[in-house]
């Protein structure tokens, strides 16, 4: 088992999880003194990888005392039942609306079942094994972590998920945001820097919530974010202007095609069209067809996420 390892200053480690294609999704993990903790972790078939990165990076399994959750989402989530039962010191730390789901992933599996199919979710995530109740320790808004006398602080973050926080290591400049920031692939590196595109999965997307979290992030001065998709990006204050602005525009696009007839491929057409003019305004270089190939996964993703906010908004105007 080989895996893919990005190294980055203050003892952060990037694993490729190996979700869907090679730098698609990174789990995190943290080094400081001799222990390490997690941030996020992938699949059940990610694990195999994380494993031998700690082996890789010399670090014993008994040293880690924390696998962070920043939400339940199975790309981010779905492995962590597995992987704690390799790490025999670790607590995994989540969100108070989220630990019930991983205590008992029932619930969280149908969900999903729902989104992919039951043949595609067992493709992309397997048997989910549940977190044993001791092990799990629900975070409060705003707490503080000692790990190894480096403090963390959790905040809650919605916008994606209800059930979402971020990491802020102020010490270091750095936030570990989940999905909150955005997803930005290094396929689309440029001179300018990073592009990046907002995320707005279902089912609990909501635009003010998550431009309020951005804002919130923002409030903390970071130099880099670690996102789970793809690691780390500088530039912040640049980056969470795109951001905002596009969620105003996929609000935008989502109210205009409300009553279409076929609202699905509509949103998702313009929002096709916003990502490829951005994408060549910053330069990348890829045909429309590898960025469509490239973004697909996210593109179906962000369109059910509008979907479902949509009917929550209308239903909510009467």
């Amino acid at each position: 088992m080989n895996p893919r390892i990005s190294r980055h200053p203050h003892g952060i480690v990037a694993v490729d999880t190996e979700y869907l294609y090679p730098g698609h999704a990174a789990a995190h993990i943290i080094r400081q003194n001799d222990r390490a903790a997690f941030v996020d972790v992938g699949t059940n078939y990610s694990v195999p990888y994380l494993l031998a990165a700690l082996e890789e990076l010399g670090i014993a399994r008994a040293a880690v005392d924390y696998v962070f959750l920043t939400h339940v989402h199975l790309d981010h989530a779905g492995g962590a039942g597995t992987l704690l039962e390799a790490l025999p010191n670790a607590a995994a730390v989540l969100h108070p609306r989220g630990a019930p789901h991983m205590i008992d992933p029932a619930k969280l599996i149908a969900g999903s079942k729902v989104v992919y199919g039951e043949e595609r979710f067992e493709q992309l995530y397997g048997e989910l094994v549940p977190i044993p109740a001791a092990r799990v320790r629900v975070v409060q808004d705003g707490e503080h972590y000692d790990f190894a006398g480096r403090d963390l602080q959790l905040i809650h973050t919605p916008g994606h998920a209800l059930h979402h926080y971020a990491i802020v290591d102020a010490a270091h400049a750095s936030i570990f945001p989940g999905d909150t920031f955005g997803i930005s692939y290094r396929h689309f590196d440029t001179p300018q820097g990073a592009f990046i595109t907002p995320t707005t999965t279902p089912t609990q997307f909501d635009p003010e919530q998550l431009i309020a979290s951005i804002e919130r992030m923002l409030s903390f001065v970071p130099e880099s974010m670690y996102l789970m998709h793809y690691s780390r990006v500088r530039d912040v204050p640049r980056l969470a202007q795109s951001l905002r602005a596009q969620i105003r525009e996929l609000v935008a696009i989502t109210v205009r095609h409300s009553n279409a007839e076929d609202r699905y491929a509509a949103i998702r057409a313009d929002m096709l069209q916003l990502w490829l003019r951005l994408a060549r305004k910053h330069g990348c270089t890829q045909t429309d067809a590898q960025i469509e190939e490239l973004l697909g996964n996210d593109l179906d993703l962000n369109t059910q996420g509008l979907v479902v906010w949509d009917d929550r908004r209308r239903k909510s105007a009467g």
